[in-house]
């Protein structure tokens, strides 16, 4: 029911402010709900088994639902040399963000989950890798956390540079598609120069987006293979090469990727009305909103405080860096 009312909340303020994401504004009263004296207690407590049932099971569902606002036709418009380059800095800001992390010493699991939020789309994107890698739900926070810092940041400090670095809007859009986080993001940050710098930003963001289906799928043949050395290791050292894990090994590519695929070819077949497609739309945000908001309901800001400091500077580096990856290939694009 909290989450009901908070869900009102974010919408209703999105609707007075479109500069700020409902999807924004669900995680920062989740922050809220866990860090208030009057209601840190019950998200801790009474409230926490169903606050975390949002934050797993309808983001999956979130997930499936975004692969309607993905067109294949709209993709392949943007031309090859666009594909490539974007495709060349999901792979260039996944790659770079891994080492960041790592570099700052963080465990392989958050840094993984860093990387694939920031690199595609957001939260949405470290729940799908999440479930593929049987990373722990409360292991997930942090990097939803630190996505949506660095997103909503990008909000208020890319239409500031615009007119400095000399961008047109269609290139400014461009940038801002390449390099934001979530999708929400992207339409706040690019709605600031324009109809034309909106069109163009949200295309190149969902072309982000179908990434995640391969980048996901990747990682789970890679888990595999790592289980299957590590048996034949384990047989070459006497032992029997029975991997104890196995039978809890998730799908290559779990079911609601699957669901996302599906709903991406749906979308593509133009067969879905307008009608159908806000109202897919309607219930994706309110399904991701509940998944943020229970997933912001789990941070307490003293621990991420205490223990985050590292985190935040790895997050801050990788924004820096994906920011002019995008920058760069926008440049290449819209010429």
């Amino acid at each position: 029911m909290t989450a009901v009312f908070a869900l009102a909340i974010a919408f209703t303020v999105h609707a007075a402010v479109p500069a700020l994401p409902a999807m924004t504004l669900a995680v920062v009263l989740g922050l809220l709900a866990a860090n208030l004296p009057w209601s840190a207690g019950w998200t801790a407590g009474r409230a926490r088994p169903g606050l975390d049932f949002a934050g797993k099971h309808l983001m999956r569902g979130g997930i499936v639902l975004l692969g309607l606002k993905v067109s294949i036709v709209d993709v392949l418009g943007l031309g090859w040399l666009a594909l490539l380059l974007i495709t060349g800095v999901v792979l260039a800001s996944f790659t770079g963000t891994y080492g960041i992390s790592r570099l700052f010493r963080l465990p392989r699991e958050a840094s993984l989950l860093i990387a694939t939020g920031f690199s595609i789309c957001g939260a949405s994107a470290i729940g799908a890798m999440a479930a593929v890698r049987r990373i722990r739900h409360a292991d997930t926070v942090l990097p939803v956390a630190l996505v949506t810092l660095c997103g909503t940041l990008a909000i208020g400090v890319l239409p500031l540079l615009m007119h400095p670095l000399l961008l047109s809007p269609e290139l400014f859009g461009a940038w801002t598609g390449a390099s934001v986080h979530d999708v929400g993001q992207v339409v706040a940050t690019a709605q600031t120069a324009g109809t034309a710098a909106l069109g163009i930003a949200v295309v190149v963001k969902l072309t982000r987006v179908i990434l995640l289906a391969p980048i996901v799928a990747a990682a789970g043949i890679q888990q595999r293979v790592s289980r299957a050395r590590a048996a034949r290791r384990d047989i070459r050292a006497g032992g029997s090469g029975v991997d104890s894990n196995v039978g809890q090994l998730p799908p290559v590519v779990p079911l609601f990727v699957i669901g996302f695929v599906a709903m991406v070819g749906l979308r593509s077949t133009g067969w879905l009305s307008a009608g159908w497609l806000e109202a897919g739309a309607g219930l994706q945000d309110i399904l991701l909103g509940a998944a943020l908001f229970g997933l912001g309901s789990a941070v307490r800001i003293r621990t991420l405080l205490h223990t985050g400091s590292r985190a935040l500077l790895a997050a801050l580096a990788s924004w820096l860096l994906i920011a002019v990856l995008g920058l760069g290939a926008a440049m290449l694009m819209i010429r």
